[in-house]
């Protein structure tokens, strides 16, 4: 356990090293929009006073490393800032402009508990429905049904998200209205109602993961059929099923967690396109207005959360596949 727990530490290190680094991209690239937001709320009629007002207020005067290193530090503490587009702009000119001011973790929560809500719906479905396809797929190689199933899981993979939440919104609630098209989730939702206005969104994200997990289940497991020990599987009579399910899935666990953490880190990162095609009120929606009215705060914590979820489950698939795989955890 000392070589596994050395190795740990060593990940984590190499994760937090980073999200370090990623924290500089994202400060930088997010200052580097065009824009600004004292003008963007003052509108065109803005005296160069008053937005410079606003921008000292902001703190958007102070030289960049400084305030990098104000908001690093922030953020280790839990503390992302305050939002700019929650704020009483009034206050701004001749008084106290941090009255009204919101923090961007209240705004933050409910939002990202939503995305969670749709992940977690995603996930519940797609996974175990790409690793039976996965299973039968490689059980059954270059029939019919594994023709069919790498026809369907290379159109998914091809297709964009917009692509095909329009097309799941013109069957499913245009054409046959079984599903609202729109997201409209609130705070004290019923967990059935919010369900139905969540599916549709989570199907189309189903269609998009589902295609990865299942291609690499298959052919992970197809790699190890000609294995030694799948063919003294085999001499012993069991039959195919059981050799594939006892055999040879657990033996092919390190590829398919790594797949299975990278496409649960897109849920996460990568469902800004879904939930702006369906309303959602997650943090990709949130992200995506913050953008428009340059709310940099909002934006950079966004950003965050997206990297911070990415590295983690990224860093939990190698600890997986690590203790999953005994070469692995004895390299030597």
């Amino acid at each position: 356990m000392g070589s596994v727990t050395r190795i740990v530490l060593q990940r984590l290190g190499l994760g937090l090293l980073t999200l370090f680094i990623v924290s500089i991209v994202i400060f930088t690239a997010v200052n580097m929009l065009p824009g600004d937001f004292a003008e963007a709320i003052l509108g065109q009629g803005a005296t160069p006073q008053a937005v410079a007002a606003i921008r000292h207020d902001l703190g958007l005067d102070q030289p960049p490393v400084s305030r990098y290193l104000e908001w690093l530090a922030d953020a280790v503490r839990g503390d992302l800032g305050t939002s700019f587009a929650q704020a009483n702009f009034a206050s701004f000119v001749g008084s106290d402009a941090g009255a009204g001011m919101a923090s961007v973790a209240d705004t933050l929560v409910p939002r990202f508990r939503n995305t969670m809500f749709l992940a977690g719906v995603t996930a519940a479905i797609a996974v175990p429905v790409s690793l039976i396809i996965g299973v039968l797929a490689a059980l059954y190689r270059n029939s019919v049904f594994d023709k069919v199933a790498n026809m369907a899981t290379l159109t998914s993979i091809s297709s964009p998200e917009f692509f095909l939440a329009y097309i799941l919104i013109l069957f499913l609630a245009v054409l046959n209205p079984w599903l609202p098209s729109l997201s409209n989730i609130y705070d004290g939702m019923g967990f059935g109602e919010r369900l139905e206005k969540t599916m549709l969104p989570a199907l189309t994200l189903t269609l998009v993961v589902t295609a990865h997990m299942m291609r690499m289940t298959r052919a992970a497991i197809i790699n190890l059929l000609a294995s030694p020990y799948i063919e003294m599987a085999r001499l012993k009579g069991l039959s195919p099923m059981r050799v594939i399910v006892r055999h040879a899935l657990p033996n092919a666990l390190a590829p398919i967690i790594n797949v299975v953490a990278l496409n649960l880190a897109y849920l996460i990162t990568g469902v800004v396109v879904v939930e702006v095609v369906f309303v959602y009120p997650g943090i990709g929606q949130l992200f995506v207005d913050s953008v428009k009215i340059r709310d940099i705060p909002v934006v950079q914590a966004c950003c965050l959360i997206f990297a911070s979820a990415y590295i983690l489950l990224n860093l939990l698939a190698d600890i997986l596949s690590i203790l999953s795989n005994p070469r692995l955890r004895h390299p030597k």
